[in-house]
């Protein structure tokens, strides 16, 4: 990178961060035509406790998990039971996740279990005997946040692993008049290239300078502007702020239209949903609409719910933000339905780690590490667990301490990277995406 395009990356970012707030981050368009692909990353912060988001529900498992949770323990009748393919039943699901049920009976969402930040594979002896071997700053929510999104667990990184994607496959989609990655949350590392920038998108609101416009009044302020923003360009960073503003101008023209509209068959399933996630969902789902018009080929969306921080009143907690996420992602997987594009759509979840299988004194649980994740989409080998999942035992051998602090048995790098190759990622590019990948016996784990 030469320093004329280093100072443009920078100013994205600091610019970016006001922009957000707007709705009006600025992104370079990447591209290339050909068939459309998205990857939608529904981020869970605070941390989601996946051991009473999936559940044995079979007679000896579930009494082993009532015994240890104790206060926290869902009851075996209200399981939403998840039957594999196959017909083995080994876990419920949350009641409050109810309507993915029918995603699941559709062969068209996976779970995959236990997985988490690593360095390499990991036993409880190998933990014990080294902190070299472990993931930087174990149960801290920053820290453990940006390496899910980064997929780097051994230093600080300045990009995230959809970023990675983005820079990647920029060819694949140089047509397009917005960029690869559209962001529903405000900035985030996930969705942060080296040369790939995501555009903040708002999920109420008018997209836009307020007063700007194609007549009258509106018309000629926008045309000042406009014309404002190519003086003093020969200030590189002058330059590459009046760049994003530009750009922030050109796709509010482009998307303002799009997001206002409540009227096309991507918007009905959401005509009774009113919280955040299914607001950001809502967006996301009118833009894949538009992919055409768009000319996009492949597109990354983020999205998120929290908080998951669940140390106290955890289980009317995790019910409330549980009955905004399912009925969210099950109007979004019926949106991709009826747009023709379910089977070229992939939607997942990330957060910052699991909690303790152990309760603490205050009716919730405290911060752990390998957690359980959800796959959904009409490409996604359904009706299927994937991962090995710990054993349900305090100081048992999967756990760090003695609370259910389970050590991951799949890494995220893993997790991405199966997304990524069904992404159309290359091999070779994978290790520019997710550079610690060959310290990992599989790379493609099958779910999609």
């Amino acid at each position: 990178m030469n320093r004329r395009d280093f100072l443009r990356h920078m100013g994205g970012i600091g610019a970016g961060a006001a922009l957000a707030q707007l709705g009006l981050l600025g992104g370079r368009a990447l591209a290339a035509p050909g068939d459309y692909k998205a990857l939608v990353c529904i981020f869970l912060t605070g941390g989601n406790d996946g051991n009473n988001t999936i559940v044995p529900i079979d007679t000896t498992g579930y009494a082993n998990y009532s015994a240890i949770r104790g206060p926290l323990a869902l009851p075996q009748a209200n399981l939403v039971p998840l039957p594999e393919v196959g017909g083995a039943l080994r876990f419920g699901l949350h009641p409050g996740l109810t309507d993915w049920q029918a995603i699941w009976n559709a062969g068209q969402m996976a779970v995959l279990l236990n997985a988490g930040t690593l360095l390499q594979p990991l036993t409880l002896a190998q933990y014990q005997a080294s902190t070299s071997i472990r993931p930087l700053n174990l149960f801290s929510h920053i820290d453990q946040q940006h390496q899910w999104q980064a997929a780097i667990s051994d230093a600080a990184s300045s990009t995230g692993w959809g970023g990675r994607i983005a820079d990647q496959l920029a060819a694949a989609n140089a047509a397009s008049s917005v960029p690869t990655m559209i962001t529903a949350t405000g900035n985030n590392l996930f969705v942060t290239g080296q040369a790939s920038r995501a555009l903040a998108v708002p999920v109420s609101g008018s997209f836009g300078l307020s007063g700007t416009g194609t007549s009258g009044a509106n018309l000629a302020r926008t045309n000042a502007f406009t014309q404002l923003l190519g003086v003093d360009k020969d200030a590189q960073l002058v330059d590459a702020a009046q760049d994003i503003v530009t750009n922030a101008l050109n796709y509010s023209a482009t998307l303002g239209p799009l997001l206002a509209s409540n009227t096309t068959p991507a918007a009905a399933p959401f005509a009774t949903l009113t919280s955040g996630i299914s607001k950001q969902l809502l967006a996301i789902a009118k833009i894949i609409e538009a992919r055409t018009t768009l000319n996009a080929t492949r597109q990354i969306f983020l999205a998120s719910l929290g908080s998951f921080d669940t140390h106290t009143n955890e289980l009317n907690t995790q019910a409330n933000l549980f009955g905004q996420l399912g009925p969210a992602v099950k109007a979004f997987y019926d949106a991709m339905v009826a747009i023709g594009e379910n089977a070229n759509v992939t939607t997942f979840t990330l957060s910052d780690f699991s909690r303790t299988f152990k309760p603490n004194t205050g009716g919730g649980s405290d911060h752990a590490w390998g957690n359980n994740h959800f796959i959904i989409g009409g490409a996604v080998h359904g009706q299927r667990f994937y991962g090995t999942p710990p054993a349900l035992a305090l100081g048992g051998p999967d756990d760090t301490s003695n609370e259910g602090r389970w050590i991951p048995t799949t890494a995220v790098d893993q997790y991405a990277a199966t997304l990524a190759t069904w992404f159309g990622v290359s091999p070779a590019g994978l290790a520019s995406v997710l550079p610690n990948l060959s310290r990992f016996p599989t790379v493609n784990l099958g779910f999609v």
